[in-house]
């Protein structure tokens, strides 16, 4: 069987970025973003310093993370190993920017759907060569069959010695570099300085592209204010101090990266933010609501019987405002629909759109036998699938992360944490707000306690927002690249 994959030979690279020109204009990519690019990074220090150049793109993973993520099958492994993508079936939910621990993919600004390098499926169905290959001066860059002993690309792996990017990710990458460092291939073994050629891009690409440069900005700017400080306390203190602050400032040299990046790709910026933080606190307050009105009610509660009818519309609304958010993070959102007929089971969004809908019809239900005033058997009844439906609807989320295998800090939570974290945000979110309702007794109201009640329900809902807000962008700050 044909799998296709690529060698970078870094001895003989010289960055001079003819694959990523040749790669813009063979498929018309636009401003801003690379399906192929060149690293620059520099090591030591003038004059025994040096620079290394290494060209990144799609690994053509033989278990990519970005097929299993993606809700739609818009990107799918062919049978000779190249992971393709058909921007017909697209939705721009970027979640395959979050699963690739490449940061291969880009949303593009033009279209709204996601792209990457695709090995020049069309050239190679051709017979021919991908036309990065074609144009590079130094032939540092050979593609080929990996299963063909005889061939050039795998003769050059028996030959060499060779890496890959990210071993540890478990997806079986199918680019391979000769002689390369470990700093080039660690995204943490360089110190992101956010300056140098080319790299400043005043906005960024994507749908939360204005994060790029406050993102940029934090990961060097605390150090250097630091560093200046140090110096200019140095300057005035006695000689005591002096020797205190500079073994300070050696041991600040001592812990940072040795190499930087001299030239690099724009940043992306953050991916998910506030819409995705906000739907995941309004499904927790529609579920746990759902979730505690249930067994209250099933517990022989009597108080609570004013509440059940209100609290079945209140987790419709949730629920409603949930759907909405999560379409509106799309940059396709006509095509959500294409996440219920064209489903890639493999992908927790689609579980999740249809989770999200099993508990929609349940509330609905629940309205159906109250407005008809059946017997209060029904509720009990629904709530037995309606309660597993709810908490999977809080906690879902926590399994999509986990998929995100470019995201260490979700992709390395447990089972157990995803469960209990998914569970404390429904209790927080929609049980507390229930036991405020049922403990004020709102069936007599007093403009006090409305008042109240409403600012703490607000603050809740507020600072909930916010801490899953601050998650979302502390994982997404790590460089991937």
């Amino acid at each position: 069987m044909v799998n296709y994959g690529f060698v970078i030979d870094n001895r003989t690279c010289i960055g001079c970025h003819a694959c990523t020109v040749a790669c813009k204009s063979e498929h018309d990519v636009p401003i801003g973003v690379n399906r192929t690019h060149v690293k620059y990074i520099e090591t030591g220090t003038y004059p025994d310093s040096s620079r290394e150049f290494s060209v990144h793109r799609c690994n053509h993973c033989e278990d990519a993370p970005c097929t299993t993520i993606c809700p739609t099958y818009a990107l799918f492994t062919r049978d000779d190993g190249i992971v393709d993508f058909d921007n017909d079936r697209c939705i721009g939910c970027k979640s395959c920017m979050q699963a690739c621990p490449y940061d291969a993919l880009y949303i593009d600004p033009n279209e709204g759907t996601a792209a990457k390098c695709n090995y020049c499926a069309h050239r190679v169905e051709n017979s021919y060569e991908p036309a990065c290959v074609i144009v590079c001066p130094t032939e540092s860059i050979i593609s080929g069959d990996l299963e063909d002993p005889n061939s050039q690309i795998a003769l050059r792996i028996a030959e060499n010695d060779v890496k890959v990017r990210k071993p540890e990710a478990g997806t079986k990458p199918n680019v391979y570099y000769v002689e390369t460092s470990d700093e080039m291939l660690d995204p943490a073994a360089t110190e992101v300085t956010g300056v140098g050629m080319w790299t400043d891009q005043a906005h960024g690409v994507g749908h939360f592209a204005k994060y790029a440069d406050s993102r940029l900005a934090e990961a060097d700017t605390p150090s250097m204010l630091v560093q200046l400080a140090l110096e200019k306390k140095a300057k005035a203190a006695n000689p005591r101090d002096q020797a205190i602050i500079r073994d300070v400032m050696a041991k600040l040299e001592q812990d940072k990266p040795k190499a930087t990046r001299a030239y690099d790709q724009p940043s992306k910026g953050i991916l998910w933010d506030g819409e995705v933080a906000a739907y995941i606190v309004t499904k927790a307050a529609a579920s746990g609501f759902y979730i505690l009105l249930m067994l209250l009610m099933m517990y022989g509660i009597n108080e609570i019987e004013w509440l059940i009818l209100p609290g079945f519309f209140a987790s419709i609304v949730l629920l409603g405002v949930t759907g909405f958010l999560l379409v509106k993070d799309l940059d396709k959102p006509g095509r959500f629909v294409y996440v219920l007929l064209r489903p890639n089971w493999n992908s927790w969004l689609v579980r999740g759109a249809y989770i999200l809908s099993g508990f929609g019809a349940i509330l609905c239900a629940h309205v159906v036998v109250s407005m008809l005033d059946y017997a209060e058997i029904w509720h009990t009844r629904l709530a037995y699938a309606g309660i597993p439906l709810a908490w999977m609807t809080g906690a879902y989320t926590g399994w999509l992360l986990k998929q995100a295998k470019g995201r260490t800090m979700w992709a390395q939570r447990s089972d157990s944490e995803i469960a209990l974290t998914g569970t404390i945000e429904m209790l927080i979110c929609g049980g507390l707000p229930l036991i405020i309702l049922w403990l004020t007794d709102w069936q007599q109201p007093e403009s006090q306690m409305i008042v109240g009640a409403s600012v703490v329900m607000f603050v809740i809902y507020w600072f909930g927002f916010k801490h899953i807000r601050h998650g979302l962008r502390e994982a997404q700050m790590d460089p991937l690249l």
